[in-house]
């Protein structure tokens, strides 16, 4: 099995060469098909988060990420083997040969949390491609059948996005559905707010102003059908937005998460708006405390989502055909290039490593 690996935080991947291991339990033995590179991966290969005010950066190495680690949340692959512990009705709709998207965001299945549903909010993660070893190699293990959903179809190179940037968007986007009757304004329109676009659309929004400081995104985002964009480096970017808006902004989805989007984002939101933010880009909030409860804003994280938006998400894409963010390709071994290119803010939609 041949896997590219996190060895050392802001060192190279590693090239490493192992046995291809054998399910056990309830584990399934997956070819890998597609691995997208997300930006959170850039976060776990340079091993941290700006906190900003001054604070220490948030360690990974504090919270439980070991090295050597396999990268890749965003992972499709087809199914070669069950384990000896899988029964026919762990398996559901899969069988041997069959092509499905990994759901990555799994708890210790045992607390309450994951019990209810919501394991990506689990205290004691297993996320596979953070805690445990993910797609940035040509062979994986599941834990359990569950996490494995059936393309049916679905090619695996624009499917695998839905793993994360997919199912994070529709979460984020079901926090304001309320407010889908109005135009909202979306920052960063990479990967997620392209995603965030076409998820949109096919939820019955709208439509959505995006707010970026590349040109070459925000063109992609008009392409993909943004009402309009604005430039937040602009001096009037906040009239341009209440001008593109057409009206009071009520809803705001935050994707990139720095001090300078937050701030322009928290500004623009009228009295009772919703603040949601899903970019960990890292930095300090610089918000006026009065001014939260004299605008009576909702300010909201919002962390990847769970199984069942998961499976919702795909039916979705099904049902309304909604049309794939661009990717590009790329073989395995691109892995560190395909890193240093979203680390520059080089890449327009995904990447996806095809083993």
């Amino acid at each position: 099995m041949k896997s590219f690996k996190v060895a050392d935080f802001k060192a190279p991947l590693q090239e490493f060469d192992e046995a291809t291991p054998q399910p056990s339990g309830t584990q399934v033995l997956i070819k890998v098909k597609a691995a997208g590179v997300c930006h959170s991966d850039l976060h776990i290969w340079e091993g941290g988060y700006d906190l900003g005010h001054g604070r220490k950066p948030l360690s990974l190495k504090d919270r439980g990420i070991n090295l050597p680690l396999t990268m890749g949340h965003e992972t499709v692959g087809e199914i070669l083997a069950f384990g000896p512990d899988v029964k026919s009705t762990d398996q559901g709709d899969l069988k041997l040969g069959d092509v499905g998207l990994v759901y990555p965001w799994i708890g210790c299945g045992k607390c309450a949390t994951c019990l209810a549903g919501d394991e990506n909010m689990c205290l004691t993660p297993r996320s596979l491609g953070v805690y445990c070893d993910g797609g940035y190699s040509d062979h994986m293990l599941v834990p359990h059948p569950r996490y494995l959903l059936n393309l049916k179809g679905l090619d695996p190179a624009t499917t695998a996005p839905y793993a994360c940037s997919g199912v994070t968007t529709y979460s984020a986007l079901k926090k304001v559905e309320q407010h889908f009757d109005t135009p909202i304004v979306m920052f960063g329109a990479g990967g997620l707010g392209l995603m965030a676009l076409t998820l949109l659309k096919a939820m019955g929004g709208k439509g959505a102003v995006m707010v970026d400081i590349d040109a070459r995104k925000r063109e992609a985002a008009e392409k993909a059908g943004a009402l309009a964009t604005v430039d937040p480096k602009a001096p009037d970017a906040l009239e341009q937005l209440a001008k593109k808006v057409g009206g009071p902004i009520r809803a705001v989805i935050d994707l990139v998460g720095n001090a300078a989007t937050t701030q322009l984002g928290f500004d623009c939101l009228t009295k009772g708006g919703k603040l949601v933010i899903v970019g960990l880009f890292g930095g300090g909030a610089t918000w006026a405390l009065p001014l939260i409860p004299i605008k009576a804003i909702t300010i909201q994280g919002s962390y990847v989502g769970n199984l069942r938006e998961t499976q919702e998400l795909l039916d979705l894409v099904r049902a309304k055909k909604v049309p794939p963010i661009p990717v590009t390709t790329a073989p395995l071994a691109k892995a560190n290039e395909a890193l240093v290119q979203l680390q520059q803010g080089a890449v327009v939609g995904r990447t996806v490593l095809t083993p």
